[in-house]
């Protein structure tokens, strides 16, 4: 792993803050599954919103495991290193911005 330990240390807590958070908000969300109303939302909008959440989680969840594995900050496709200001933008990138733009997600 090339990203250095001062620059993954704030990464790291970002993406903590954000499981923790999103989680909460997972929770949240469906415990109102059945009454959608309560919280502001239609049936539907309640639904996409927790496939949004889910989906976030599941983007934090695979950064954690990354830096667990000591994979982090490096490209999913091309095995580069992704640059430390991407990371900061988008600390849950698994791809350079070449690589990001090739496989059009």
């Amino acid at each position: 792993m090339t990203i250095t330990s001062e620059k993954l240390s704030p990464l790291q807590t970002v993406l903590e803050e954000q499981f923790e958070q999103l989680t909460e908000e997972l929770t949240r969300l469906t415990m109102h599954a059945t009454t959608p109303e309560v919280i502001g939302y239609d049936q539907h909008g309640l639904e996409a919103q927790i496939a949004a959440t889910r989906q976030k989680l599941a983007e934090t969840t695979q950064a954690l495991q990354r830096i667990a594995s000591g994979t982090y900050g490096l490209c999913e496709r091309c095995h580069k290193e992704i640059p430390p200001e991407r990371l900061e933008i988008r600390p849950h990138a698994r791809y350079c911005v070449p690589c990001q733009q090739a496989v059009g997600a």
